[in-house]
């Protein structure tokens, strides 16, 4: 029974530690399932149906008729299952939307200079980019004076994990206009850049937005 697998191999607990990557086609199965029988654990049964369907090659298909001839499947878990297919079935349907891609400076700064350029506050900002720099998150990370005590590394980074990121851009305003990047910027940048190698995340530039103006300071040999 499930009780006698350790608590570190049980679907939830692996799915909770490892992740959904970290977990077989049996682990999800068994998650959607919830629970056995009598007679054999949840873990056995989902071994049992992937067996019947050969797989996920004709699961996919299986009608709520065909998963209740199963031994072991009522209608409430058919249903559960059927709908589970469906909801991936309608995902892969989804067209992808089209991400903005970042292939130079100004590229970063066309995307977030008419939302900070007349920022009477400094506002801090990272775009987020996957393998092929693409976009796929944009976020303020805080507003006010920039300086090292303030940005840290962590709650950049933290982010850039929750999204997968592959690498990011970081940008902040200058409210008055003049895009000299200050000992402070270059300083925090510094520090940004080197947490980024020791994780793997690469902080690709960091730029600073004037009034329709900005300065990248891997152009500037800062990065």
């Amino acid at each position: 029974m499930i009780k006698d697998v350790p608590k570190s191999e049980r679907p939830r607990e692996r799915m909770l530690n490892s992740g959904p990557d970290g977990c077989t086609n049996q682990d999800l199965l068994a998650i959607l399932l919830g629970s056995g029988s009598k007679t054999e654990s949840v873990l056995q049964l989902a071994a049992r149906i992937l067996q019947t369907f050969d797989g996920l090659k004709r699961m996919k298909e299986a009608t709520i008729h065909e998963l209740m001839e199963i031994h072991g499947i009522g209608e409430a878990k058919a249903v559960q299952l059927r709908a589970a297919l469906e909801l991936g079935k309608r995902i892969q349907s989804v067209p992808s939307e089209d991400r903005y891609v970042i292939r130079s400076p100004e590229d970063a700064s066309n995307y977030v200079m008419n939302d900070m350029r007349h920022l009477s506050q400094e506002h801090f900002v990272v775009m987020y980019l996957n393998t092929k720099n693409e976009i796929i998150h944009y976020q303020t990370i805080f507003v006010g004076s920039l300086n090292s005590s303030i940005v840290h590394p962590r709650e950049i980074f933290k982010e850039a994990f929750r999204y997968s990121a592959a690498s990011m851009i970081c940008a902040h305003n200058h409210p008055s206009g003049d895009t000299a990047p200050s000992p402070e910027d270059i300083d925090v940048t510094k520090r940004l850049v080197k947490a980024g190698r020791t994780i793997g995340i690469e902080v690709l530039d960091h730029l600073i937005i004037g009034d329709n103006r900005y300065c990248s300071l891997k152009d500037k040999g800062y990065i």
